[in-house]
């Protein structure tokens, strides 16, 4: 009986986690260490808000251990010794001056909190008790919901006290179990690692040659007689299994020598194999480049297609029209023989002057509506050829005629800039030209020909990013067979003007008024048949789908 109160007792002092391990009632103190706060104050969830004067001035938590300052403030014991250490300390309420000898112990307002209601500290495993501050260490002696440490030394487990009985009775890997055999109690791990059952004379084992032939089993002290008369037999067994093994390896071995003669040919066959793969993987990354510009290319045609077709629907009254206009002219033509011949023919009588004031309003009606068709005409003719001549993959090809005649007009100021045909960076992009000074502009007036590129207004502008930001190149091409073209490459700075979206037809045009030198323009391959080409690049690679 006196061993089982010991352990019971054992038991009760190691379910108390270190910093709460309480002393018996007798010697216990009024407070134990275990409950108050290492630093600062009391931490628990109080079961109304404190008031303030229970706080502290420093670490507002509530008051441990309450010390009051000459000021009337209240601190933790640990929080006001924390103020008196740093030099000149003060009050951080009022900033007054802090003296240790002027500082005391507020038994009254410890009393007052002591007896302030908190939840249980094990309140999170479920515990739903509330106690005065006061009695929160001997609630927790007997809280089934407290986590405490398994009583056996050697488990290191923690669980709450009401799980204990079931830990120690089945979880506890270092419960006291009994030897089937034996009926000698020790821990479970020996059983499990076979310490005990080695020594056990009751134990049922196997005759550890086994593995060569030998069928033995019984008990531990049979084992050990066993052993002792059938040595000679087990060496017997030993033997025969080692001579199975070595006729074994000479068979491995013959097959490895096999094999071996045979490696020279399979690694020049597998070098082979290699300079094949890398062969094939080369022609399928060349394949795969090629089936990228044809879907590339495909993807291109198809867009063309869609915007001619879009283009053709709007030109498709053209030959309608051009019918009208004909039949129009005939029926003028018809009309002015009419009129010639009532003329000629005409004998002042009022019904035939009637006639003929008819027929020559109608006939101006018509010279009227062959006036108003020739300038559609004249427009559509204007914008098929624009069509027909415009690039949707970001590059202009301008080809500028008569180039003499074209800088005389500049330089005389007649005729100053020159524009090219619009392109596009793609059948939605973005809408563009060049615009050329042949006789320079600003800094190259009459020594450079200036070049610049122009952001004008498109259809799709709504879908497209803005500011414009694609690299753009200026190209003036070398027409001679060392092709050594002339360019200059810039990034649009986003804010100007220049680059944000179009309000009105264009964008102000940025390029280099410098260039390229009319000495070097007009002395070297750059003219031919009085012809300059000039090549404008717009960047297109990170441009997304409208």
């Amino acid at each position: 009986m006196s061993a089982g109160r010991n352990v019971e007792q054992q038991i009760a002092l190691q379910q108390r986690p270190p910093s709460l391990v309480m002393p018996s009632m007798a010697q216990r103190p009024r407070h134990d260490p275990g409950f108050l706060p290492i630093h600062g104050g009391f931490r628990d969830r109080f079961v109304t808000t404190p008031e303030a004067k229970y706080c502290c001035e420093s670490c507002r938590l509530v008051l441990c251990n309450p010390r009051q300052t000459e000021c009337g403030h209240r601190f933790c014991e640990s929080c006001v010794a924390d103020l008196l250490s740093k030099p000149n300390p003060e009050c951080p309420a009022d900033l007054e001056p802090l003296f240790e000898d002027k500082i005391f112990r507020d038994v009254c307002c410890k009393r007052e909190i002591m007896a302030l209601k908190v939840y249980c500290r094990s309140e999170k495993n479920g515990c739903k008790e509330q106690m005065s501050l006061q009695q929160v260490m001997d609630h927790l002696e007997v809280c089934p919901y407290f986590e405490v440490p398994c009583p056996l030394g050697k488990c290191k487990e923690k669980m709450m006290r009401k799980d204990m009985s079931e830990h120690l009775s089945r979880k506890c890997k270092h419960r006291e179990i009994t030897c089937e055999f034996c009926n000698h109690k020790m821990p479970l791990t020996d059983l499990q690692l076979s310490i005990h059952q080695h020594d056990c004379p009751k134990a049922q084992v196997t005759c550890s040659f086994i593995r060569y032939g030998c069928s033995f089993k019984g008990l531990n002290q049979e084992m050990r007689e066993h052993e002792s008369s059938f040595a000679s037999e087990h060496l017997r067994m030993m033997v025969a299994r080692n001579t199975t093994l070595e006729a074994k390896v000479e068979d491995v071995k013959s097959e490895l020598m096999e094999r071996y003669k045979v490696l020279p040919s399979l690694s020049s066959r597998l070098a082979e194999v290699e300079i094949q793969n890398e062969e094939m993987r080369e022609k399928i990354r060349q394949l795969d480049q090629k089936v990228a510009s044809v879907q590339k290319l495909m993807s291109t045609h198809s867009e063309k297609m869609l915007e001619v077709e879009m283009e053709l629907r709007e030109l498709r009254p053209l030959r309608a029209m051009r019918e009208e206009v004909e039949a129009l002219r005939g029926s003028v033509e018809s009309m002015r023989s009419i009129v010639a011949s009532l003329d000629s023919g005409r004998v002042g009588s009022s019904p035939g002057s009637h006639t003929l004031g008819s027929l020559e309003q109608q006939l101006s009606r018509h010279d009227d509506m062959m006036s108003v068709h020739d300038i559609r005409l004249a427009e559509m003719d204007l914008k098929l050829q624009v069509l027909e001549t415009a690039s949707f993959n970001g590059v202009l090809i301008w080809k500028i005629r008569d180039y003499k005649r074209r800088k005389q007009e500049a330089v005389v100021s007649k005729n100053l800039s020159l524009y090219s045909q619009p392109f596009y960076t793609g059948y939605f992009g973005y809408k563009m030209c060049a615009r050329v000074y042949l006789n320079g502009d600003g800094m190259g007036k009459g020594t450079h020909l200036s070049l610049f590129f122009v952001v004008m207004r498109g259809e799709y502008d709504a879908l497209l990013p803005w500011p414009f930001k694609q690299k753009v190149t200026l190209m003036l091409m070398d027409q001679g067979p060392a092709r050594k073209h002339l360019g200059d490459a810039f990034k649009p700075d986003p804010h100007s003007s220049s680059f944000r979206r179009p309000t009105v037809e264009m964008n102000i045009a940025s390029g280099c008024p410098l260039f390229v030198a009319q000495t070097v323009l007009e002395n070297g391959t750059y003219i031919k048949d009085d012809s300059i080409f000039i090549k404008v690049t717009v960047d297109t690679s990170d441009l997304p789908d409208p």
